[in-house]
């Protein structure tokens, strides 16, 4: 099954351009389950407190995660995102992973965005969001990068301040350049007129079985629907693996086998990271959708969303450990 991708010949055809945010996330484990601690009858007054003996503070942010995990991949992308004054450290680690800070904008009068995680045993999360400078998102033009970058092959619009996605997926859809829509956890901000407006820009749409859901009630459409105006919808359900639906048919892909369940947070970046990768690529939906599970995969076996590493001959041999039936196709 084609997917109607960026290279032919299995050798990557450019760069990608990463729109999202870039965010410090304060991440804390509660050694309990948030359903033993809140009262379903009680929900219209809810007043909860949970003990977080494990805090780290990781660098995040989907821009950010994203473009970390492309360069394991071997590839190029480029963090198009708002930051604040604060930003050094995360600059710094960006430097030293080798992941390109070219188009990263500082907001002098705000902080960077700050997500607060808080994972239990099931591996369920609650998370507060600051936006910090992501708010300022719009203030980045995809046609400034396009004129001082040579290469972008392929674009993604993940979550972001809300003017910021509008923008950026219209100037892609402007200058011709193939990208996906990633709303995640900013689908929210959107009613159906908004969302269905990004689909038909669209070339790809992603989601994970939640925002599939929400995304279905706003539009009023279904896969069929919005595969009528995208080459993929890929739809994540994570240890169940995911589904990509195309004009062509829909696909089923299997979870690759985590070495072990650690931390969920980045999971979803890791797994576009591979779906960009295998576009870059020219890979078929069946091995993109597979090294995007494998990303995925891997990520879950580490705590924090930059904390894993592994080299390209290392992935290859994970690829064919984990999916024998498609061992020859990296």
């Amino acid at each position: 099954m084609s997917q109607g991708g960026v290279a032919e010949d299995g050798q990557a055809k450019g760069a990608a351009l990463i729109c999202g945010s870039m965010a410090f996330d304060s991440i804390m484990v509660f050694s309990g389950r948030f359903k033993d601690q809140i009262l379903p009858d009680k929900i219209h007054m809810l007043n909860v407190s949970f003990l977080v003996p494990q805090l780290r503070r990781e660098y995040g942010g989907c821009a950010g995660n994203i473009a970390y995990n492309l360069r394991l991949l071997g590839d190029t992308g480029y963090a198009m995102a708002t930051v604040g004054r604060d930003f050094a450290p995360y600059a710094q680690w960006m430097r030293d992973t080798g992941v390109p800070g070219d188009h990263i904008k500082i907001i002098d009068s705000a902080h960077t965005a700050q997500a607060f995680i808080t994972t239990d045993l099931d591996d369920n999360q609650i998370t507060a969001f600051h936006p910090g400078a992501m708010q300022q998102s719009h203030l980045n033009e995809v046609g400034q990068v396009l004129n001082n970058t040579r290469g972008i092959a392929l674009g993604i619009v993940s979550p972001d301040g809300r003017d910021g996605m509008i923008q950026h997926a219209a100037q892609f859809a402007a200058a011709g350049i193939p990208f996906i829509f990633d709303p995640g956890q900013g689908l929210p901000m959107f009613d159906g007129a908004d969302l269905r407006l990004f689909i038909e820009q669209a070339t790809w749409v992603t989601v994970n079985e939640y925002e599939w859901q929400m995304l279905q009630q706003r539009t009023g459409w279904s896969a069929a629907d919005i595969v009528r105006h995208v080459q993929a919808l890929i739809v994540t359900r994570g240890a169940d693996g995911s589904t990509i639906y195309t004009p062509q048919g829909e696909l089923a892909i299997p979870p690759a086998k985590p070495a072990a369940v650690v931390d969920p947070t980045g999971c979803g970046d890791a797994y576009r990271a591979g779906l960009i990768h295998g576009l870059l690529h020219g890979r078929d939906w069946a091995v993109t959708g597979r090294i995007a599970s494998l990303m995925g995969a891997i990520k879950i076996a580490h705590k924090g969303t930059q904390n894993h590493r592994f080299t390209v001959t290392q992935f290859k041999a994970a690829f064919a450990a984990a999916f024998p039936d498609h061992a020859g196709a990296l």
